[in-house]
């Protein structure tokens, strides 16, 4: 199955509760690199309150990164309190199975 996009946005933080509840996500799988955080390897400023905020409203979070490098990602999953997975091989589909795996555990 192929997915195709439905909306564009300019960065992660314009993802609101309103546009979730619009498509009926109970969860986001999310990427590291240039999603969370910049070339610099700074999180972008506001993610945490943002990544909080739909915590609170029941959305389920995880990162799924191709980076190899655990200590990056582990740092901004820590920093916003959600599993991770690292080299996850995108697009290959066995890193989303256990991202969604994830998801469904971590819900209510």
């Amino acid at each position: 199955m192929k997915l195709y996009p439905k909306l564009y946005l300019n960065n992660v933080k314009e993802i609101t509760i309103s546009i979730l509840n619009k498509y009926k996500l109970k969860g986001l799988i999310l990427d590291v690199d240039n999603t969370l955080i910049d070339y610099s390897k700074n999180l972008l400023e506001g993610t945490e309150s943002w990544a909080e905020s739909l915590k609170t409203k029941g959305i389920k979070l995880c990162i799924l990164s191709n980076s190899n490098h655990k200590n990056k990602v582990e740092i901004v999953a820590q920093k916003l309190n959600i599993p991770y997975i690292y080299f996850a091989k995108k697009p290959l589909k066995k890193g989303f199975k256990k991202a969604q795996n994830i998801l469904r555990s971590r819900a209510k």
